[in-house]
């Protein structure tokens, strides 16, 4: 499998390709970039349906990752592992252990933690192997209220910029995949008075959404052509594609999901469109913006990550600014500013 070739590689630091026979471990990590600091990004446990699929994903999300801690003023580089099967059959404490393993052979350039499919009770299992791991229950814990808490107030930057105003009474948000992270979001959204109009592939997630926030449930192929104001991707990536982009009536897109876009192209052809794009690795940066201060020599402060996460509204209205005076897609800035960072340090 030629992995030097893909357009995805981007001068990756290091893809370490790991297996373990008796745990049927079969995994991926990905370290991007180590310049600002330790590489750091989740691990994701999902049935590829190749093994070039997992290449894919995990070579475009430890990318994601190093622009994301960077635009989040983190002392983080990017990484990020994923590990291959369906998480209903293969979750046991030896593919943990086997996966803490690996992450100990890499001495601390890469620091895992929970992602799609995987729990902080896994993390703790990983921790059994290895210390270069994080978001440990008792320290920064389950990330997904904060990822939530900075999605919607990216939401609410997005309103503020280009409708003048953060109310968000009435305005109806189309949020495709309820997961931890959405389903927060929808409760946040639910309390500002909008009205949800819902998606996902599991039946009784879209169930408690529908009873708990007086959504409105939809199938999966309808969600992209609600009438809404707001188009909010919470599953996974690249549902801005060419079959979808041209569907959408919201004028806003802000979700929580990883690598939104299935090509760079798709921004600016939202920006054409007259369609603000909160770039993806910006508005869900909660989570990780949580972890860090799991690292703090003074302990962990869900206070001082609360505050760090309330500031991507600040960045998320600069990139909207200079998308604007530039005449330039959200995406675009949103990476020039990460390599700014990058190039200059934090």
């Amino acid at each position: 499998m030629a992995v030097f070739n893909k357009v995805e590689f981007d001068n990756h630091e290091q893809v370490v390709f790991c297996a373990d026979k008796e745990s049927g471990l079969k995994a991926i990590i990905a370290v991007h970039s180590t310049k600002l600091g330790p590489a750091v990004g989740g691990c994701r446990l999902w049935d590829y349906v190749s093994d070039e699929d997992a290449v894919y994903d995990v070579l475009r999300l430890s990318k994601g990752m190093t622009y994301k801690n960077a635009v989040a003023r983190l002392p983080f580089g990017g990484g990020k592992s994923v590990i291959i099967g369906n998480a209903k059959e293969i979750k046991s404490e030896a593919l943990f252990r086997a996966f803490g393993r690996q992450l100990e052979r890499l001495s601390g350039s890469y620091y895992s933690a929970e992602d799609v499919n995987i729990t902080c009770a896994d993390v703790a299992i990983m921790n059994k192997e290895t210390d270069y791991v994080l978001g440990l229950e008792g320290k920064s814990g389950n990330p997904s209220p904060f990822t939530a808490l900075g999605t919607f107030l990216g939401i609410k930057a997005a309103f503020q910029h280009q409708r003048g105003h953060q109310d968000l009474s009435g305005v109806k948000v189309a949020v495709q995949g309820l997961g931890a992270v959405a389903y927060t979001l929808c409760k946040y959204l639910h309390e500002a008075g909008a009205e949800l109009f819902v998606t996902d592939i599991n039946q009784a997630s879209i169930d408690r959404v529908v009873t708990d926030f007086k959504a409105t449930a939809v199938s999966i192929d309808e969600i992209y052509d609600l009438d809404v104001d707001v188009y909010a991707p919470c599953a996974l990536g690249a549902t801005i594609n060419d079959s979808t982009i041209e569907r959408l009536k919201a004028t806003i897109v802000a979700g929580c999901a990883n690598n939104q876009l299935a090509e760079g192209r798709h921004g600016e052809i939202l920006r054409q469109k007259g369609v603000l794009y909160a770039p993806d690795y910006v508005i869900n940066a909660g989570g990780i913006i949580n972890v860090f201060y799991e690292t703090s020599p003074e302990g962990y402060s869900a206070q001082a990550a609360t505050k760090h996460v309330e500031g991507i509204f600040d960045t998320l209205t600069e990139i909207f600014t200079r998308s604007e005076a530039e005449q330039k897609s959200t995406h675009l800035i949103a990476d020039e500013l990460a390599q700014e960072i990058i190039a200059n340090g934090l």
